[in-house]
């Protein structure tokens, strides 16, 4: 018998590409052990840590609004000062190792390229990293 747990999980996708965060909410949200929060910049993300996300995936460039946005690597720099634990999965448009090393080292748990499965591969990655 296999029980599920009715805390349903919290995670937040953050990216600058809006149509990326459409279909990330549109894929996570119809699944009943997530609840999904979007945000398009780090700030927004770092302001809303206090509720505690499961999950975070997170966009490796970020262009925001302005130049004193935080990119990627800031945001997960950031995120670490304040939840050491919390799984970050890296979403790049680039597969390049030498970021690969720098995000892992920084405290990423996965990366991801975002290729034309990369839905599939979120899912799975998700699933791994919350069980």
């Amino acid at each position: 018998m296999v029980t599920v747990s009715s805390m349903s999980k919290l995670i937040f996708f953050i990216d600058d590409d809006k149509m990326i965060l459409n279909l990330l909410e549109y894929t996570f949200q119809s699944r009943q052990d997530y609840d999904v929060i979007c945000y398009q910049t780090g700030e927004e993300c770092l302001e809303n840590m206090t509720q505690k996300p499961s999950l975070i995936v997170l966009d490796h460039v970020l262009a925001g609004m302005g130049d004193n946005t935080l990119n990627g690597m800031e945001t997960l720099l950031e995120i670490r000062k304040v939840d050491k634990d919390v799984p970050v999965v890296i979403l790049t448009g680039q597969g390049d190792e030498s970021l690969l090393t720098k995000f892992m080292e920084a405290g990423a748990s996965r990366y991801l390229t975002k290729d034309d499965f990369f839905i599939d591969s979120l899912i799975e990655t998700i699933q791994q990293v919350l069980t």
